[in-house]
């Protein structure tokens, strides 16, 4: 079974997200938005298909990447993310929440051994 096919996204606290984005757009060329940057790139089984990988800054206080303390998150593009989590709960590994569906694909949260929150991401856009 297939499971992590990239990174989808790498997420990080900071004081003024909206001075950060500035900062990198100023400094090192990203086309920044509220939600940080996208990254797009060719799918390798499919090239015509496009995905994407995104940066973003949360601020310092977001309650977003609990339960972790960390300052940073990481979100996983993942092939089948119900049967990815099915394995997962059988591997004794702690599921944080139930799979949420948006247009734009399915996520679910989980931990690693020290705690660390991970994203997987499951994006409509067929990889």
């Amino acid at each position: 079974m297939k499971r992590v096919t990239g990174i989808g996204g790498i997420f990080f606290k900071c004081i003024d997200p909206v001075k950060m984005n500035e900062w990198y757009k100023t400094h090192l060329g990203l086309e920044t938005s509220p939600y940080g940057a996208k990254f797009e790139w060719e799918q390798q089984s499919e090239s015509s298909k496009k995905g994407y990988t995104l940066w973003s800054p949360f601020p310092d206080i977001t309650k977003y990447f609990e339960p972790s303390s960390k300052d940073f998150m990481i979100n996983y593009r993942v092939y089948d993310i119900t049967a990815l989590v099915e394995a997962l709960k059988n591997e004794g590994v702690t599921i944080l929440d139930e799979i949420a569906t948006y247009e734009y694909g399915k996520f679910v949260h989980i931990l690693d051994p020290e705690g660390n929150k991970i994203e997987l991401f499951e994006a409509n856009d067929g990889e």
